[in-house]
């Protein structure tokens, strides 16, 4: 049996301006892990206030998700991981915070308890295999933080040292250095002062779905459940704190393709230093419709577990063609139900 555990939750740290394109604002930011984990639950929101979108329209990476689950009948779980703003959505509770701003010293102060209740449910989960997923606005940036802290910054190699994809077309990757950089600062942490201490850098560098998952992937896999990362740099991230955590085990990470091609990142070197197996799966995405013309700009790439979704599809051998008609009608659903809701002047 499959199940795909997705860890909702929030850092400050996506309110730093041109961080992150996941909402409209930074007011619709805050509610988007909520309602991406009711887009999972129901197919659109059912209390969070905001329709998921970029603010050029791109929609979230959950209209993706839920079109596969829903056709594959795959069970999924919805963790709360810090949610700032409440959801609608059945939420599992391990202890999580929304997590301040990487740049005030104690960031995540929840997270060696959150990480503690994580692991005891994954391992109490019966399924034989999980997939395991995140939704956190800024979540590349404190991914960026844990790897620095670790001294595993240069993981993911790319065009630079400290490589990270981003849900922009333009990666700000200076500005996700300067606040990591300043985040290490406050913590009185210099790279790879945390190595070995996976915890330490979740609290001190990271976000409270880091540990969350990190948590219930430890869980899972000492009990021997096949544990898929189901996402892009920032599972990479998860990775590198349960390999420092002492876990040897079995890892693979599911991404997509616009993550695998983004140069900024070099996948398979985090794959080679992680001894992770990585799948990454071309939706074929178009630009006849705004549910994926998007993607093709370089807009989101990833997260909700999208790419680990795409990945069970094509295990299933379930067509693509039927994936990407399944996208569109999730997405003209979620844009009608908006439109119909919206006030009228």
């Amino acid at each position: 049996m499959t199940r795909l555990v997705c860890c909702a939750g929030t850092t400050r740290t996506a309110l730093v301006d041109g961080i992150s394109a996941a909402g409209a604002d930074a007011d619709a930011m805050a509610h988007t892990p909520s309602a991406d984990a009711e887009i999972l639950a129901y197919g659109r929101p059912v209390r969070a206030p905001v329709v998921p979108v970029s603010p050029t329209g791109c929609p979230t990476p959950a209209v993706v998700t839920r079109a596969v689950l829903e056709r594959l009948g795959v069970d999924c779980t919805v963790v709360d991981a810090g949610l700032a703003e409440p959801t609608g959505a059945p939420t599992v509770t391990v202890g999580a915070r929304a997590g301040d701003d990487i740049r005030e010293q104690d960031p995540v102060p929840s997270a060696p308890g959150a990480f503690a209740a994580a692991r005891q449910f994954g391992r109490k989960l019966p399924d034989d295999e999980l997939f395991l997923a995140e939704t956190v606005p800024g979540g590349t940036t404190t991914a960026l933080g844990v790897l620095t802290a670790l001294g595993d910054e240069d993981v993911l190699g790319g065009e630079a040292r400290g490589a990270v994809s981003s849900s922009l077309p333009e990666n700000p990757l200076d500005l996700k250095r300067r606040i990591v950089a300043e985040a290490l600062e406050a913590s009185t942490l210099e790279p790879g002062d945390a190595a070995g201490e996976p915890l330490v850098a979740l609290r001190r560098a990271g976000d409270p779905v880091l540990a969350v998952l990190s948590g219930i992937a430890a869980g899972a896999l000492e009990t021997d459940t096949a544990v898929t990362l189901a996402g892009g740099t920032q599972l990479v991230a998860a990775a590198a704190c349960l390999r420092h955590g002492g876990y040897d085990s079995r890892l693979s990470l599911a991404t997509t393709s616009f993550v695998a091609e983004d140069p900024a990142v070099d996948l398979d070197r985090a794959a080679a230093e992680l001894d992770l197996s990585v799948t990454a799966t071309d939706p074929g995405f178009t630009d006849d419709h705004p549910a994926t013309a998007a993607y093709l700009r370089g807009e989101a790439k990833e997260g909700v577990g999208m790419g680990g979704a795409l990945a069970l599809a094509d295990r299933a051998g379930f067509p693509m063609a039927e994936v990407r008609d399944g996208v569109r009608e999730v997405y003209d659903d979620l844009l009608a139900d908006d439109q119909r809701e919206a006030p009228r002047p």
